[in-house]
């Protein structure tokens, strides 16, 4: 079984920073792709960035530039830095792990952590 333990949420003020960090555990593939969703109240879950075990990354545009998301292979580990945050970054954020072993892929969900931005 897999598990994903988020940490690093909180409260900030606009303009703020706030760092999320994620760790994996069980068995887990050399190839896999982590990311962080997000999901507002009354929206849908949305990704906000993602990146292979290659170090390939995808942003979503309301975040390109203002956060970096990387990762730590050996340590099945996956950060996410969140500068200049908005208060329309409010939201649960949720780190997402995606991989296969040849049977299908397979994807898994941290519990989720609360990032709320004050204006």
């Amino acid at each position: 079984q897999v598990q994903l333990v988020e940490s690093g949420g909180g409260l900030v003020q606009a303009g703020g920073s706030l760092r999320l960090s994620c760790a994996a555990s069980g068995r887990i593939s050399s190839i896999n792709t982590m990311g962080w969703y997000r999901q507002a109240p009354g929206k849908q879950r949305e990704l906000v960035a993602a990146i292979t075990s290659g170090g390939s990354t995808n942003y979503a545009g309301s975040v390109k530039g203002r956060f970096t998301i990387s990762r730590d292979n050996a340590k099945n580990t996956v950060n996410l830095q969140m500068n200049s945050l908005k208060p329309e970054d409010t939201a649960i954020y949720y780190c997402h792990l995606r991989q296969s072993f040849g049977i299908g892929t397979m994807e898994y969900w941290g519990q989720g952590t609360q990032v709320t931005v004050s204006s």
